[in-house]
């Protein structure tokens, strides 16, 4: 039987529930990286050499495959997950099954795999069942289209990006594969040489905007004569093309017209009338702020490369201590949601701390900043120690080592007071060590976690 939550905020009180505590004290860098809403899990960087996965599930602690990360564990580590793991073409297939060249340790089931290219292009599959070990077999109920070794895919389990600071050697940024148990090294070419204050980076989700269907397409096009786009919203987006012609295929969009989609590469099948197309929020794009300047840093994941961006409008000033970056892709106001002027995955918002209020946000889309947002409830200022997660459309703040939690509403352009949480918290320190958790079963339960400074206590809240 599906949950149903009566839960009101008048009649409910928010209650702090203590959690298994972390296996080591939280200390300065130390921060843990939201992702995997599948199996629901969060990993804890606690040093250069020593990394953990938090089951919320299970509510326990595990230590993984460690890595030595590049650089120092000290002000400015940070790292974000993306949904999207191994790659590959299968070596065989059919319509239940594929076979991989990937060494597999453990269960997948649960995760879905994409194929993007070749035979089944377009198609989805959950995982009921894989063998481990070499030449992975992955099970799955009956897809329309067999699969063949021409059959290109994308696991969906999942990878922690980790930025280390200090000074950057080819070690110090890293991906962890779950699906894999292992780690990579990523270029740092063209980053900063050093990293040091505080840092946060966000990596896109390849999150669904909108839906809709092709009426024409050509090398680099794709046309919808019904819409009314404003002229390069969807700059920096990515379109989707997830049924018809052309199926399985993903471009950064360069920019639009009212009507037509322009692709920053050529398409390998050109879209036509019977292509069904996504644009999403791009899942190829990472975003790197901090160090004590204006500047961001755009990250690349397919072509492992970065660049230095030139925003229009710079930055009116420099994040400081505590600072937060959080990408919007959730609102349901109708002014975020209008498909002729988006609003929704184009903004990455930033309270620059600082021990200050001030707030701006990034727009991808006309790549400049906007800076001074005036919003209601700005008085209070935000430091080291400070906490951020976004969770179900709202930034969650948790201010310094006071154990007083506020909640940002993007649409409402509104902060207000949201909990208070009375167990004492240690020195504040600096390291994002918040997070969101949401849970759907008939209704959709959230929790806010925070795992305290200088302490091992993790304690969660549900939103009511």
């Amino acid at each position: 039987m599906a949950i149903d939550k009566k839960l009101v905020s008048p009649l409910d009180r928010k209650t702090w529930e203590f959690m298994t505590p972390s296996p080591v004290a939280t200390a300065a860098a130390m921060h843990i990286i939201q992702g995997d809403p599948v199996r629901r899990i969060a990993m804890l960087i606690a040093s250069a050499t020593a990394q953990y996965l938090y089951y919320v599930d299970q509510d326990a602690w595990e230590q993984i495959a460690t890595v030595t990360l590049g650089g120092t564990m000290t002000a400015g580590a940070c790292g974000d997950w993306t949904p999207f793991g191994p790659t590959g073409t299968a070596t065989a297939g059919s319509t239940t099954s594929m076979t991989t060249n990937l060494t597999i340790p453990r269960s997948l089931a649960g995760y879905t795999i994409r194929i993007t290219s070749g035979t089944g292009a377009g198609q989805e599959a959950v995982i009921t069942r894989n063998t481990t070990g070499a030449n992975a077999v992955f099970t799955f109920a009956a897809l329309g289209v067999a699969l063949d070794n021409t059959s290109v895919y994308v696991i969906m389990s999942g990878r922690f990006y980790v930025w280390n600071a200090g000074t950057m050697s080819a070690t110090s940024f890293q991906y962890y594969d779950f699906a894999t148990n292992s780690w990579t090294a990523r270029s740092v070419t063209s980053a900063p040489a050093t990293w040091a204050t505080d840092g946060r980076m966000v990596i896109l989700k390849g999150v669904q905007i909108v839906t809709g269907t092709a009426t024409a397409g050509g090398a680099s096009t794709l046309t919808n004569g019904a819409k009314s786009w404003t002229t390069n919203q969807w700059t920096n987006y990515q379109v989707r093309i997830t049924a018809g012609t052309g199926a399985g295929q993903v471009r950064t969009i360069a920019s639009n017209t009212g009507t037509v989609l322009t692709t920053s590469a050529a398409w390998t099948i050109n879209p036509d009338a019977t292509s069904v197309y996504a644009i999403e929020t791009n899942q190829d794009h990472a975003y790197l702020m901090g160090n004590n300047v204006v500047t961001m840093y755009r990250y690349t994941l397919s072509t492992n490369s970065w660049a230095t961006l030139a925003p229009g409008a710079a930055r009116a000033s420099a994040p400081g201590l505590a600072a937060s970056l959080s990408m919007i892709e959730s609102q349901t106001h109708a002014d975020w949601t209008n498909e002729s002027a988006i609003i929704n995955g184009r903004r990455l918002y930033s309270f620059r701390g600082g021990a200050g209020s001030i707030l701006d946000y990034y727009d991808i889309a006309a790549n400049t900043w906007v800076s001074g947002v005036d919003y209601g409830g700005k008085q209070e200022t935000f430091t080291t120690g400070t906490q951020f997660a976004y969770l179900g459309g709202y930034i969650y703040i948790k201010k310094e080592s006071t154990g007083r939690f506020f909640r940002y509403s993007p649409s409402d352009n509104e902060m207000i007071p949201w909990s208070t949480l009375l167990y004492t918290d240690g020195a504040a320190i600096l390291g994002n060590k918040m997070f969101g958790v949401s849970y759907t079963d008939g209704e959709v339960l959230e929790w806010v976690y925070i795992l305290q400074n200088t302490r091992t206590e993790l304690f969660r809240c549900m939103v009511i």
